[in-house]
């Protein structure tokens, strides 16, 4: 059901959207999942990937393979990764394309704008137990 007047739910539209989205949009659209440690270390879950970020392939053919970021190539929706390339027939070796949502980050490159960004998100994470009743709020009615 719609809830918006404003925004489309036509599948058509959405996905005419994302795939001619101007490049500050997929900045953000090419995003990764945080591992385990970075997530709760820094209180976030996902973050725009970047050049110099580490990462572990968690999905497809060169699954559990880990790497830093050699390039983040917006206008083919997808980030190469240093060492992982293949040979083709003909000898020439090729750099194998990931897309940001079959990796997570396991290492991050720090900048001031980044540290900003992940203070911004975490605090818009919020506190996880507010609005819902503890036992003392039950034994007080």
């Amino acid at each position: 059901m719609k809830t918006h007047r404003d925004v489309t739910s036509s599948r058509r539209k959405s996905r005419l959207a994302h795939f001619s989205a101007p490049s500050h949009l997929r900045y953000k659209l090419l995003s990764a999942n945080l591992s385990r440690e970075l997530r709760t270390k820094h209180g976030v879950r996902s973050l725009p990937i970047r050049r110099d970020d580490e990462v572990k392939i968690v999905r497809g053919g060169s699954k559990d393979s880990t790497g830093k970021v050699a390039q983040v190539y917006r206008k083919r929706w997808c980030i190469y990764i240093e060492k992982l390339t293949k040979t083709r027939v003909n000898g020439a070796t090729i750099r194998v394309p990931i897309h940001p949502s079959n990796v997570v980050l396991t290492k991050l490159k720090l900048t001031p704008d980044r540290e900003s960004l992940i203070r911004r998100k975490a605090l818009g994470r919020g506190d996880k137990n507010a609005g819902k009743y503890t036992e003392k709020d039950v034994k007080n009615k």
